[in-house]
């Protein structure tokens, strides 16, 4: 019995994974490109941003948005940061913030980007509901569940 086949299953469901991935491979393109002048920015930051856009699709569609909002839901009730009463679809935004946001940064630890993640978040709609205080942490829970499946994955 196969299982039912979701959109978010499917290759290239991930806008996210590709283009933040294309922009940050842009960014480090055009630095690295920089050594050989204004053509070489510009050739950098297009190889960068294709290689990028490439590598954050990939982490992107290997994360099934299903599967984690689904985990979540089931097991985010049992977390310190939760206080009683309080319902999935308070932290929900934070968790998929989390696990989206691992496939920007796929080699970096969280702390070392969460100012980053920080302003992403007061910026985004979901600071309305929760403030980063708060999301922080459901953040960083889902973030470091999908870290430790690449890693398992990866060895």
């Amino acid at each position: 019995m196969g299982r039912k086949k979701h959109k978010d299953d499917e290759s290239g469901a991930h806008p996210v994974g590709v283009g933040v991935g294309a922009a940050s491979g842009a960014a480090t393109g055009a630095v690295v490109g920089s050594a050989g002048g204004p053509v070489g920015t510009a050739v950098g930051a297009l190889v960068g941003g294709v290689t990028g856009g490439l590598a954050g699709k990939g982490v992107a569609e290997a994360i099934n948005p299903k599967f984690e909002d689904e985990y979540w839901r089931e097991t985010y009730a049992a977390r310190n940061y939760v206080r009683e009463g309080e319902d999935y679809e308070t932290f929900a935004p934070a968790y998929r913030y989390g696990w989206e946001s691992y496939s920007l940064y796929p080699r970096k630890r969280f702390d070392e980007v969460e100012p980053e993640l920080r302003r992403g978040w007061e910026k985004s709609e979901g600071k309305a509901a929760l403030a980063w205080e708060r999301a922080r942490e459901a953040a960083r829970d889902a973030w470091s569940r999908v870290e430790r499946a690449f890693k398992r994955d990866y060895r």
